[in-house]
Formats: structure tokens, sequence, C-alpha cells
């Protein structure tokens, strides 16, 4: 089969905080910051392999609700194995501003693992790897 689609070119995600989720990215994670458009507050990062757009929420309003929002359910990024995935938990549940959902488990019956957090900005984030 083929497509004229290649892959994802990059993924925009509205947070409540842009300088939250801006500290988040860059300080937590060590992403770069490459941009950003100051008409409309925003921020876009990347790690080298992946680059995500941060907007600022303009009107105040809900929080996220994955199960209410047409759209967004959460964002998954992959760590390269189960050590790295463990240390990046620890790292990002001491972050001022997230919000653990699940510890690092089994997704489903495995042999994937995986955590779910609420960057300070509010946006859903998954962590997961996969030795398949």
């Amino acid at each position: 089969m083929s497509s004229e689609v290649l892959g994802i070119d990059h993924l925009g995600l509205t947070v409540g905080d842009l300088e939250a989720s801006l500290g988040f990215f860059t300080g937590c994670l060590g992403w770069e910051k490459f941009g950003g458009n100051p008409g409309y507050p925003s921020a876009y990062v990347t790690n080298g392999h992946a680059k995500i757009t941060l907007w600022q929420r303009v009107e105040e309003g809900a929080g996220f609700d994955r199960k209410a929002n047409i759209g967004l359910h959460h964002t998954a990024l992959k760590v390269a194995d189960e050590n790295a995935l463990l240390r990046l938990f620890q790292q990002i549940k001491a972050w001022p501003g997230v919000t653990v959902e699940f510890a690092p488990e089994l997704s489903g019956s495995g042999p994937k693992k995986h955590f779910m957090i609420l960057e300070p900005g509010g946006t859903r984030l998954e962590f997961s790897y996969d030795p398949r």
C-alpha cells in the first residue's frame, strides 16, 4: 500500500501555561526550543527526532478531559529501553507541576510498559517502551 503521507511533521498542543510547558520540555526532558510565535503565544520544541509546538490557550475554560474533548486523548513518546523508562519516570515525577496518572506498568498484558502524566501545562503525555 502506498501513501502520499510520510508521517507526522509535528504535533501541536494547546497548553494552559506556556512557560510551564516549555520549562518541562526543555528543563525536564532536555528538548531544545527552535522557534515560536509571539503573536499567538507559542513555543516550538524538538529532541532531534520529534517536533512539538506548544500553543498558549487564549480563552479560559475547562481543562483537558480525554473522555469529553474531540481530538487529543494523549501524546505518546517512546523511549529506548526499560531502564530509560524507569529513570525518566523518576525525573518527571519530581518535576514541579507534574501530575502522575500512573507509574510504569504493563500496557495490557505486555510486554510494552508505559506511564502516564499531565505535564505542568495540562496536556496528557504517555511515555512507553516496547521491546518487540
